[in-house]
């Protein structure tokens, strides 16, 4: 991308008011059309710093088998970790997008590295379940100022291939999740729960990233007209009662998509354990083997996106797993591996697509959109994990495992998304 693109081409020209067609879209942004292509440099900075940050959550339940065991926790409590955890981010995220959106703050991401660093040396010394709690509250509070301001930095280096820099940018975050139980596995099964507060190291290389990041985004913002920081409401491309009801379709398939990846990221190991009898460090293996097919998905749906349209990625993402998902609580230990992977490669596919969907919805509303869906994640898999706990509790992990089988079904919904038109090739996005 020119990096002297202004940050009034970032964000975006104003969408033509609701026109009679139904089908209207917003115009394309003037970033796109001045842009040589996407900034790789700064995209890939972005998703590093992703890997990162999400590296340090996924810890948390990669180690759930061995704070169950110490702290003699019930599954309740396990999802209590959870919801707490993503709670935090779920409520914090659409705020903070949306202060960001009228104020953007090049360096807060970096800044919020501090509150994921305070939450990982607490996590490896504390010594009852509050403490457990208050850690997991840290690393969300982390994760909440991360993400909304991030997504938009990934975004303005997109040079108008939003699918593309959506997915790199989630894909750094999934690879990051999906290496938490390798890491839980490799270091911390055989040397503790102490050796936690070493990759304090993290957080810290994070920051440094962020910082660079943020130091070219504050140029955009310094070179950028006054007004165009305070660029925020912008017509929508379609009529609100419609834009209001496809948000409303998001949300449920979110509900669907982060559910389900709850009982699996929360739950799948005891599963393991329970019904293979595997040793905790084999069924973490399993887990980051579903984790690393997860993040692998998601790198080819915000691309597809680019091409072919939101709405086929978003069909085949969703209920293209319901099949794999019913058939696996059926199936034998290698037939339970491959199935989870299958899962985690098709359903993973659709958020980068659904996040870029939301934003051609609300144009000028980048930091707010992202927030929303990046807290609907964390609050529906925090939901999930708590409710899901309980229901294990008082009646087995194999059953929630079958009952979770069916959430995908409610990716039929998709059918009531409008068609936002047709996607720009990105070889056009890149000389537009």
């Amino acid at each position: 991308m020119n990096m002297n693109v202004k940050l009034a081409e970032v964000e975006g020209s104003s969408v033509a008011a609701s026109m009679a067609v139904p089908v209207a879209v917003a115009a394309p942004e003037p970033m796109a059309k001045a842009a040589s292509g996407p900034a790789m440099l700064i995209l890939g900075a972005v998703s590093l710093s992703h890997f990162l940050n999400d590296m340090l959550q996924s810890l948390l339940p990669a180690i759930y088998p061995l704070l169950k065991t110490e702290f003699s926790l019930s599954f309740a409590e396990v999802g209590l970790i959870t919801l707490v955890f993503q709670l935090t981010g779920s409520v914090l995220q659409p705020l903070i997008g949306t202060f960001t959106d009228r104020h953007p703050l090049p360096y807060s991401a970096s800044l919020g590295m501090i509150s994921s660093f305070s939450g990982l040396v607490l996590l490896s010394i504390a010594g009852s379940l509050p403490m457990l709690l208050v850690a997991a509250a840290l690393v969300g509070v982390g994760s909440a100022i991360f993400h909304p301001e991030s997504s938009r930095m990934a975004r303005a280096a997109s040079g108008g291939r939003y699918g593309l820099a959506q997915s790199l940018f989630q894909v750094g975050g999934n690879f990051g999740t999906s290496s938490g139980p390798l890491l839980a596995a490799l270091i911390v099964v055989p040397l503790g729960r102490s050796s936690v507060g070493g990759f304090v190291v993290v957080p810290l290389a994070a920051m440094a990233i962020l910082f660079y990041v943020g130091r070219w985004y504050a140029r955009r913002l310094a070179a950028a007209p006054p007004k165009a920081h305070n660029a925020h409401a912008k017509a929508l491309p379609l009529p609100r009662a419609q834009v209001t009801r496809a948000l409303l379709v998001l949300m449920a398939l979110m509900f669907s998509k982060f559910f389900y990846t709850a009982s699996m990221t929360t739950f799948y190991t005891f599963y393991l354990i329970h019904k293979f009898a595997l040793p905790v460090g084999e069924a973490q293996l399993g887990l980051f083997a579903y984790l690393f097919a997860f993040a692998s998905g998601t790198l080819i749906g915000g691309p597809l996106g680019d091409r072919y349209g939101r709405l086929p990625v978003i069909w085949i993402s969703i209920v293209g797993a319901l099949p794999l998902a019913l058939a696996m609580p059926y199936a034998n230990l290698p037939g339970t591996i491959i199935l989870s992977m299958l899962v985690g490669f098709v359903i993973s596919s659709a958020f980068s697509t659904i996040v870029v969907y939301a934003q051609e919805l609300l144009p000028g509303r980048v930091g707010m959109v992202s927030g929303l869906f990046f807290g609907l994640a964390f609050g529906m898999g925090g939901l999930g994990a708590g409710s899901l706990g309980v229901l294990a509790d008082h009646t087995s992990v194999n059953f929630v495992f079958r009952l979770c089988a069916f959430l995908p079904a409610i990716g039929f919904l998709t059918w009531f998304l409008p068609k936002l038109g047709q996607p720009t090739p990105p070889v056009a996005a890149a000389k537009a």
